[in-house]
């Protein structure tokens, strides 16, 4: 369970529940606001551009939508600034690609 450096992920009541529910906590180091901003991105992506102003009517419905989400346009055709303007799925073929001798 990763969290920044609030004093509510420091106290033992959240030790105390991470443990009770056998979650390992790990916690930013001071400063650093830079190592969960991949998954950040991903997360306010995946609620703009699907969640916002959606409701399900099961979380079994949600989850569907939100695997589909993943795999058929977030991992195969949306562009991602951070692996020069391609999709996932095209960054990982050209470094598959190359790391085969193939250019």
């Amino acid at each position: 369970m990763h969290s920044d450096q609030g004093t509510q992920y420091g106290s033992d009541a959240w030790r105390r529940f991470c443990r009770s529910h056998r979650l390992d906590p790990s916690m930013s180091r001071k400063g650093n606001c830079w190592d969960n901003a991949v998954a950040e991105a991903f997360f306010a992506s995946l609620k703009k551009e699907l969640i916002k102003k959606q409701i399900y009517k099961s979380r079994d419905l949600a989850k569907v939508a939100i695997s589909d989400y993943i795999e058929t346009f977030y991992n195969r055709s949306r562009r991602h600034s951070h692996v020069g303007g391609v999709s996932p799925e095209q960054f990982e073929a050209a470094h598959t690609g190359r790391s085969q001798g193939v250019h």
